[in-house]
């Protein structure tokens, strides 16, 4: 069983203000906490902060501190009427890089409370952080065993990992990549778990870059069969997987393990609708979205704010009067925090261009009927698609995620979370992202629940 936790870098600034106040003492907060639970995995997402006032407690000294068991009771009973966890934060301000005896009967004393008040059987979290933001933590079960948490995830415009265990060994084929970004990013690649949704013009050339980088795992993510019109554009594909109809994801999973790389592939062939698929992406540290609906980039935009992972979204727009006369050749990269703005709020889409596309998918007789009777306007036919510009803004979004990595960039990466070219112009624009989203941001962290990411039109 795989133990993770997850928090927003908002949250985490928040609670690193509050837990080095600046006299030396310890401090303390509590989170409510989303959940994933798997068989083999389970996660917590830091969906509430709550600051335990440091005139509240009892005791702050450099080595302890104790609170009154009053406070957070109303944290906990919001946790307790929605199945939901928690988590409680202390700081060692001298750098003291394991829990103490005395954290280990604070936590007993604690979470004994806390399974009796939520009853569910399932765990609760406690976690350390170190004056240089690193954490580490351990789940707490419902006899009070503790079990160390695998990996605490920072998810920003910065993407910080805290793991337990770090493989330290470089393989061969990576030593190129070390060179240019240097052994820590080369090992923090190779621990990634990255999901591409979309496996055709850009998500095959994502696939491939993320590939050859070393990523440790991989999951591909595409409904559809490979076809001999898309022979043009899909690296990796060829007539042979488009005579027999070669599911997409099965082909280039095929072709990737024969890279040699080592990377871990697998291959869901399906939609973000199906539970089980959207459940498994919720498992990956990053999410690349390569769709061209409106209604999916939605769904997976939901999902990362839900399950607080790092989104990047891109796609790409060509057109063409079919006769060699070229009007736009575009596209954009769009990186998107869980607790930000979203593509809804960026004005990618609008709330009746994701009704229009949940109705073709779930009842295209009716779609057929409002697209005959006017009520539908513009109805999205095939456009033209060309492997070097797919290519183009595949670099970029996969650029995208090793500045995250690996903050080389001169400029500030909280001005460059939305990116937009224009080939027929030669302009490359860094765009206005906007203020948080209204309508997802509130969910960030919120994890499992019913209905599946509060929505009612998965069918």
């Amino acid at each position: 069983m795989k133990r993770l936790l997850r928090l927003t870098a908002n949250q985490h600034e928040t609670l690193r203000r509050h837990l080095f106040p600046g006299d030396g003492k310890e401090a303390v907060a509590l989170a409510r906490c989303g959940r994933r639970s798997g068989e083999s995995e389970h996660v917590l997402m830091a969906h509430e902060v709550f600051l335990v006032p440091h005139s509240d407690c009892r005791v702050r000294e450099p080595d302890c501190v104790y609170w009154p068991p009053a406070v957070g009771h109303e944290l906990y009973d919001r946790a307790a009427a929605k199945s939901m966890g928690i988590l409680k934060i202390h700081s060692h301000p001298a750098g003291f890089d394991r829990f103490s005896h005395l954290d280990d009967q604070s936590d007993k004393e604690l979470f004994q409370s806390l399974h009796s008040w939520t009853d569910d059987g399932l765990p609760h979290a406690s976690a350390v952080m170190l004056p240089d933001g690193k954490m580490f933590g351990r789940f707490v079960g419902p006899s009070g065993e503790f079990h160390l948490i695998d990996r605490i995830s920072v998810i920003g415009d910065h993407i910080r990992l805290f793991d337990r265990e770090q493989n330290r060994a470089i393989d061969d084929a990576q030593l190129r990549t070390a060179q240019a970004f240097g052994d820590q990013t080369t090992l923090l690649l190779k621990r990634l778990r990255v999901a591409v949704v979309g496996c055709s013009g850009t998500g095959s050339w994502v696939i491939e870059q993320l590939v050859r980088l070393g990523v440790g795992q991989l999951v591909i993510v595409d409904p559809d069969v490979v076809e001999r019109k898309n022979l043009n554009r899909i690296v990796n594909s060829n007539l042979s997987q488009a005579e027999r109809k070669a599911s997409k994801v099965a082909a280039l999973a095929a072709a990737l393990r024969a890279h040699g790389t080592g990377t871990e592939i697998t291959p869901l062939e399906g939609l973000l609708f199906d539970e089980g698929i959207a459940k498994a992406v919720a498992g990956c540290d990053v999410v690349f979205g390569c769709m061209d609906k409106f209604e999916g980039r939605d769904r997976l935009n939901r999902l990362a704010v839900f399950y607080l992972l790092a989104y990047i979204d891109l796609g790409v727009r060509l057109d063409a009067d079919g006769k060699g006369g070229i009007d736009n050749v575009c596209g954009a990269v769009h990186y998107l925090l869980p607790d930000g703005s979203s593509l809804l709020s960026r004005g990618c889409y609008s709330s009746e261009t994701l009704r229009v596309e949940a109705l073709l998918r779930t009842d295209p007789a009716q779609y057929k009927a409002e697209l005959d009777e006017g009520y539908i306007k513009g109805a999205k036919v095939d456009s033209p698609a060309v492997i070097s510009v797919n290519g183009f803004c595949a670099s970029m979004a996969v650029n995208e995620l090793l500045a995250r990595l690996h903050p080389y960039r001169e400029n500030r990466l909280e001005d460059e979370r939305f990116h937009s070219f224009d080939l027929r112009n030669c302009d490359w624009t860094q765009r206005e992202e906007g203020a948080a989203c209204k309508l997802l941001a509130k969910k960030a962290g919120r994890g499992d629940m019913t209905p599946f990411l509060d929505c009612i039109t998965d069918v």
